[in-house]
């Protein structure tokens, strides 16, 4: 296990990656809550989608997207750090998977709006 200094931007990234796996992980059941009713209630299914619509929901699904990615890219990092060389430049690397991350996020929003 590797250990950081506190304030090390590698520390951040790692916590990043954590806090996006929980908030995915507590996102889980709404969504198969919501897969749920689209089998056996169709009514209530079109009641949520419609709700779906409003422009908060839509940021959040953009929030939700920007976790996703950056867990995703977080989780890249954290297999170059396990099976590739030590390499000082993985500062660069965690700030390019957050900066993916986030065009991801804003390209899925745009799409959206």
């Amino acid at each position: 296990m590797m250990r950081y200094r506190k304030g090390d931007d590698l520390r951040i990234a790692s916590l990043i990656h954590r806090f996006s796996g929980v908030v995915l992980a507590v996102f889980l059941p709404v969504h198969f809550y919501v897969l749920g009713l689209a089998l056996s209630d169709a009514a209530q299914l079109d009641g949520f989608l419609k709700w779906t619509d409003l422009a908060i929901v839509k940021i959040a699904e953009a929030g939700l997207v920007l976790l996703l990615a950056l867990h995703m890219f977080g989780g890249l990092r954290l297999l170059a750090i396990e099976f590739l060389p030590w390499s000082p430049r993985q500062k660069t690397f965690a700030a390019a998977a957050i900066a993916i991350s986030f065009f991801v996020s804003a390209s899925f929003f745009l799409s959206a709006v």
